[in-house]
This record gives structure tokens, sequence and C-alpha cells, in this order.
């Protein structure tokens, strides 16, 4: 039993530790998005995506913009 205990215990934490891993990259983005979405307002505030990107490339768009 304490063998089995130990190995649940093992992939337990190991599941625990992706998930925290995952939680402030994938989930809290998905979560709070009007809170990202005012961040990256602020951090692109002065550039011109026109000059900087490659030629002939589509400008990227805000991946929450839900229709």
């Amino acid at each position: 039993m304490a063998k089995n205990l130990r190995v649940v215990l093992l992939f337990g934490g190991f599941a625990a530790a992706v998930g925290a891993a995952f939680y402030p990259i994938y989930f809290r983005p998905l979560i709070y998005t009007k809170e990202y979405q005012q961040e990256q307002k602020v951090n692109r505030t002065g550039i011109n995506q026109e000059e900087i990107q490659p030629g002939g490339m589509k400008v990227w768009t805000d991946p929450f913009n839900r229709k």
C-alpha cells in the first residue's frame, strides 16, 4: 500500500506542478481578458505596427477579439 501511495503522490505532485506552471501562462489571460487588453494597450502605445511589420505580412491582431 505504501508503494502505491508513493506513486500516486509522485504523479499527483507532477500534475500539480504542471498545472501551477500553466496557470499564469495560459489560464489567467483567458479568465482576465480585460485586464490583459488594458495592459497591452499601455505596452504598445507609440508603436506603429505597420512600420515594424516585415513586408507583405498581415499585422497581428488581438487574439481575444471574439466575434
